[in-house]
């Protein structure tokens, strides 16, 4: 469960994000959401994740390489969003299924790498951190994905 203390963090990470609107320049507004939450992401987990130093000194280090890892999978995502945004007005059948192709990929590709860490992580953490890190992780791509849904129009048939 959050802790009373991590609502305000997961407040301000939303604030920073920004509010989105269906008709907003969706490029600009993603890139800045996305920013935002990698900037507050290591802190939301260290304040929710609560290590010792011995878990510390094992865990950010995997961690990093993890994120380091899972960036580029979102910087391919926002390159799907930023390329269908630019086309929305005239996004046609094959333009629809290239971002549909495009957009699981990078679906697969992260659950990929959230997979490979698994491990990993374990060796670091005993397991219901590890369970509670990647609840932790879960929540932040909830309000992710709820700010992008907002965001992005639904395509026009």
């Amino acid at each position: 469960m959050w802790k009373a203390r991590t609502l305000p963090a997961l407040a301000l990470l939303v604030a920073l994000a920004g509010g989105t609107a269906a008709g907003a320049a969706a490029d600009d507004e993603t890139t800045a959401l996305v920013n935002a939450i990698r900037a507050n992401r290591k802190a939301l987990v260290a304040v929710n994740l609560r290590l010792t130093d011995a878990e510390a000194a094992k865990f950010w280090p995997v961690y990093d390489r993890y994120q380091a890892e899972l960036a580029a999978v979102q910087d391919r995502l926002v390159e799907v969003i930023d390329d269908y945004s630019a086309r929305f007005a005239t996004l046609t059948d094959e333009d629809g299924n290239r971002i549909v192709r495009d957009f699981l990929a990078c679906e697969a590709d992260r659950a990929k790498v959230r997979q490979s860490y698994a491990a990993p992580f374990a060796e670091a953490l005993p397991g219901k951190k590890v369970a509670r890190f990647y609840q932790i992780e879960n929540k932040m791509d909830a309000v992710l994905r709820h700010e992008l849904a907002q965001a992005i129009p639904v395509v026009e048939p």
